[in-house]
């Protein structure tokens, strides 16, 4: 479910892109995925055996980071700089950054979620006569992709949700795996004794 979130809610902010108000929208996107890494990556840390503490401590550093940098950027006059286009390629860009990194460290799940949150930030960078369009609208059939950011964006997330959804089935077996043994351990330790 909280994958489902991620991508549902990210494209859609991709589809209202152009109207009023989505760089905010986006900037608010930081929070709900910092949140999510947080619950979604709880079962990743008892599996690597990381204490619960220190895990919270990683993933508030983590985002907290992401916000600070977030907000330096918009306080120290950087923001200004930009174009709204921009500053929404380059907030993607760091965020899709941030959630590849706590996918590699503490929440494996959120691997294809960065890289949906890269192609997005590459699509909002390059809207007119973007590459990766042409070349996944020739993959998938369909003709004027160039013209279709949004169908193939649409695309994208569903072909990422799937490929997160095996990582999660994955990392489900692996924690009952790991339960299944701690269970035989403990039953083992009392026999002894």
């Amino acid at each position: 479910m909280p994958m489902l979130i991620l991508f549902g809610f990210a494209a859609w902010l991709f589809w209202s892109a152009e109207s009023a108000g989505a760089t905010g929208r986006w900037e608010g996107f930081i929070y709900v995925v910092a949140v999510i890494s947080l619950i979604s990556g709880w079962s990743q840390a008892y599996l690597d055996g990381t204490p619960r503490l220190w895990y919270l401590i990683k993933q508030a550093i983590h985002w907290g980071g992401l916000i600070l940098l977030v907000y330096m950027i918009n306080t120290q006059g950087l923001r200004e700089l930009m174009s709204d286009q921009q500053y929404t390629s380059v907030l993607l860009y760091l965020l899709a950054f941030a959630t590849l990194l706590a996918a590699i460290h503490m929440d494996l799940k959120l691997f294809f979620f960065s890289l949906f949150l890269v192609f997005c930030a590459y699509l909002i960078a390059v809207p007119e006569a973007n590459p990766a369009l042409i070349a996944l609208g020739n993959v998938a059939g369909i003709e004027d992709a160039a013209d279709k950011p949004t169908d193939i964006a649409l695309i994208v997330a569903g072909v990422g949700f799937v490929a997160s959804l095996f990582v999660l089935l994955m990392m489900r077996g692996a924690l009952m795996s790991k339960r299944v043994a701690d269970k035989r351990k403990a039953q083992a330790e009392k026999v002894k004794a």
